[in-house]
Order: structure tokens, then sequence, then C-alpha cells
């Protein structure tokens, strides 16, 4: 069979937009298998997205799609840290910075809540003891 007799079918699909490596699309469809996992399981799971192959337009596409949820925090230790919902509740973007503001790293963490806000047992216990103490004090 000669390559003359392959039929060839030319499909016209839309320019990518300028920038993006396309990576952020499937990067997409992976978020999607993480909140499916943790509404089966409960299991959390994370994606640094400071480890992937990803351009400025590509997160910033990525930013645009996740859209903006209703809960910020902010963290203040050894540096700024944000942890933004996105739109699509139980996916979070977090973003960690320097002492001179420079991102340092940035996640995609997919939670009930980010276990970065949860606070630890010992600090608990202290905050009981402080609260037993300024009861007593009454």
């Amino acid at each position: 069979m000669s390559l003359d007799a392959i039929p060839v079918h030319v499909i016209n699909t839309p320019p990518a937009e300028p920038g993006l490596s396309g990576n952020a699309l499937p990067l997409l469809r992976e978020i999607s298998e993480l909140l499916r996992h943790l509404l089966e399981t409960g299991a959390t799971g994370t994606i640094d997205l400071s480890a992937l192959p990803l351009t400025p337009a590509d997160l910033e596409w990525l930013q645009d799609k996740l859209g903006e949820g209703e809960i910020a925090v902010t963290l203040q230790a050894n540096g700024e840290s944000t942890l933004n919902e996105t739109a699509c509740s139980g996916v979070w973007w977090v973003v960690h910075r320097n002492t001179q503001g420079a991102v340092t790293t940035q996640f995609i963490e997919v939670a009930w809540v980010p276990e970065l806000v949860k606070a630890h047992p010992q600090d608990v216990k202290i905050g009981q003891e402080s609260l037993e103490l300024l009861i007593s004090d009454l």
C-alpha cells in the first residue's frame, strides 16, 4: 500500500492561547480525580505546581478556570502563606513566599480543610490551659 492510499483528514483546532504549554488541562482532570477520591474515601491529595513544567500563562489559565471561592487564609511564619479556596469547594490554591515576598512553592491541595490550617493537638492543649487559667482568674 502506498502512502497516497492512506486517507488524511485535516481537523481545524482553535489556536492555543499564547504561552500555554498544554499541561494545564490535564492538570484540571487530575484535580477532578482527586476530588472524586476525596468524596469516595476522604483521602486528601496535593499537586506541587512548582515541580511541574507550567508556564506563567498555564498558571494564570488554571487560576482562571478554577475561579475564586469564599475562603482565604493568610499565615505569617517565615514569610507569608496564602490558602485560597477556589470556586470548586475542596480545591485550595496554596502559595508560600519567603521573607522577601518571592514565591517559593505553589500547591493545589484537595481537602476538606488544608492541613496547614488545622490546629496541632498540642497547640489546642495549650489554648485550653490558657483559657482555664483565664477563667480561674475571673
